[in-house]
């Protein structure tokens, strides 16, 4: 297990610095876990204690409407975070439903020990800083391709930017990740 730790203070060394000192804080806030596929991380209605931090499998993140159609929010594979953040952050139970597509190994850092490091360790606050807006930036690229592009331009530039997750994912998520049938995506030229 101490080569995911390595992999995850690399994670954190893309952005900032980390000292061995700093590390040794850091590294007893995250738990290290196993789920297999079809098991659920965050469930509707339940607490939101940590956000995830993906180091092998696939996961995704979505809500079930009233008619029982699943709409999916992100895909989140090896390096991705994930969470339903709005709970995490405001301390509330869950709105959306976060589980694996595939096997997944993750490490999970709860909120009060996110909170300890990003006091302790100021380059860690801002490695979160970072990385909320980089979030920020994809939901907005999102919502935007949402509001102004066709489904099948949504799925050529999903095939453009994750082509590797195009491979890996079902078609049926793909066409829930881009509100449409499944039979209209298997027209989609890509």
């Amino acid at each position: 297990m101490q080569d995911k730790y390595e992999l995850l203070r690399r994670h954190f060394e893309e952005i900032v610095k980390v000292t061995d000192e700093e590390w040794n804080i850091i590294k007893p806030h995250f738990q290290f876990k196993k789920l297999k596929k079809h098991q659920f991380l965050i469930q509707t209605g339940q607490p939101v204690d940590c956000e995830f931090w993906i180091i092998k499998g696939l996961i995704k993140s979505y809500i079930i409407d009233e008619k029982g159609h699943e709409h999916i929010l992100q895909f989140a594979m090896e390096e991705y975070w994930v969470s339903d953040y709005y709970a995490f952050q405001h301390k509330e139970l869950a709105t959306t439903i976060v589980d694996c597509i595939e096997d997944s190994e993750f490490f999970c850092l709860s909120f009060e020990s996110r909170e300890i490091i990003c006091e302790k360790i100021p380059a860690i606050a801002n490695f979160f800083r970072v990385k909320s807006n980089y979030g920020f930036i994809n939901l907005q690229q999102r919502i935007l391709s949402l509001l102004t592009q066709t489904a099948e331009e949504r799925y050529d530039a999903l095939l453009f930017k994750l082509p590797k997750l195009v491979q890996r994912v079902p078609k049926k998520l793909i066409a829930a990740y881009l509100g449409v049938s499944r039979e209209t995506l298997s027209r989609f030229k890509g």
